[in-house]
């Protein structure tokens, strides 16, 4: 049997470690919140939402108890936390260690940097979850699961690894895992987009006017990945083809038909801003767009104006408004 470690017991971690747990697998859950480790060791770790209730009992330990040697790190930290949480794991790994990322953004790059492309290995999440207090997490929705090499290879470690990890939902193998991570970096324009107003997902991108805002958005976005030589994969509600065809409503129904009957109808960054008052991934993951896109000469206006209204948001010197999108009609 496998030894899994989670590193990162948040809402995407904590929900499909749970779900490994029920099924039998060894899973070490590893995270910074003492009250939260406290929580599981003593209570067991509860997934309640869709699909029903889970309370895993389960084993948990700080950053600081870690041992060597972990076999599969499941990575699930915040986006801006990524180098750090390597750089903590990087001595108790082997050489046959490996390292999945189940974060938001593309972290893959950074983990090979560190740690090299053969123990890396990429994970497309679109899954809806939250964490709600310390032993809990809410499962808000469904989503696409999908597994593979950074090199883009079929490898038998990846169809070893889609098995238990199909605890929750079911793992595609990819051979095209950066293609998927893209597209989602692409779609997540719209959804930090989303967080300006105090409103669900559906509600914003049902706006009559939105739908050509959030298209020159996502268009905008689609200039980097297009550069870079990345095929665009399509997944639960996104087709960059629509984009491209400028067929915007259209996107937008299958935004909101994703999300319409979910749990979670916001994103993870309208609960950082309004629930948990802290710093969102905006700079892991639109920033690493910017980034990307000035590296190549490209100008990204809006994505970069969407940043600075975030931080504005994280720094209370802008409220949650509907009137922030106008902003965005660049």
């Amino acid at each position: 049997m496998m030894r899994f470690t989670i590193y990162g017991a948040g809402a995407i971690g904590g929900s499909l470690g749970a779900y490994m747990v029920r099924a039998g697998e060894d899973v070490l859950f590893v995270d910074k919140s003492e009250d939260h480790v406290n929580r599981m060791n003593k209570e067991g770790l509860k997934v309640d939402g869709f699909g029903g209730e889970v309370i895993a009992q389960v084993k948990a330990v700080s950053p600081g108890e870690l041992r060597a040697p972990l076999e599969v790190v499941l990575l699930a930290v915040k986006s801006q936390d990524s180098e750090a949480a390597v750089r903590q794991l990087s001595p108790f790994l082997s050489g046959q260690s490996v390292v999945v990322s189940l974060q938001n953004g593309l972290n893959e790059y950074i983990i090979s940097k560190l740690i090299g492309a053969e123990r890396t290995l990429g994970a497309f999440v679109n899954w809806a979850a939250d964490y709600i207090e310390p032993g809990h997490i809410k499962l808000g929705g469904r989503g696409s699961f999908y597994l593979g090499e950074v090199n883009g290879t079929l490898s038998e470690r990846v169809k070893e690894l889609s098995r238990p990890l199909s605890a929750l939902f079911p793992v595609n193998v990819t051979n095209n895992i950066m293609g998927y991570l893209w597209s989602k970096q692409v779609d997540a324009s719209v959804l930090f987009a989303t967080a300006l107003a105090d409103m669900p997902i559906h509600e914003v991108v049902e706006t009559p006017g939105m739908a050509p805002v959030m298209g020159a958005l996502v268009r905008e976005a689609m200039q980097v990945p297009a550069a870079l030589g990345v095929r665009l994969e399509k997944f639960d509600e996104f087709d960059p083809d629509l984009y491209r065809n400028f067929k915007d409503a259209e996107a937008m129904e299958k935004i909101a038909g994703q999300y319409r009957h979910n749990i979670k109808n916001k994103t993870g960054v309208w609960r950082d801003l309004a629930v948990r008052k802290r710093k969102t991934e905006v700079n892991g993951i639109i920033g690493e767009t910017v980034r990307q896109g000035e590296k190549l000469g490209i100008s990204l206006p809006r994505l970069k104006r969407l940043m600075e209204m975030i931080h504005e948001m994280e720094d209370g010197k802008r409220i949650m408004d509907f009137k922030n999108f106008n902003e965005l009609g660049l």
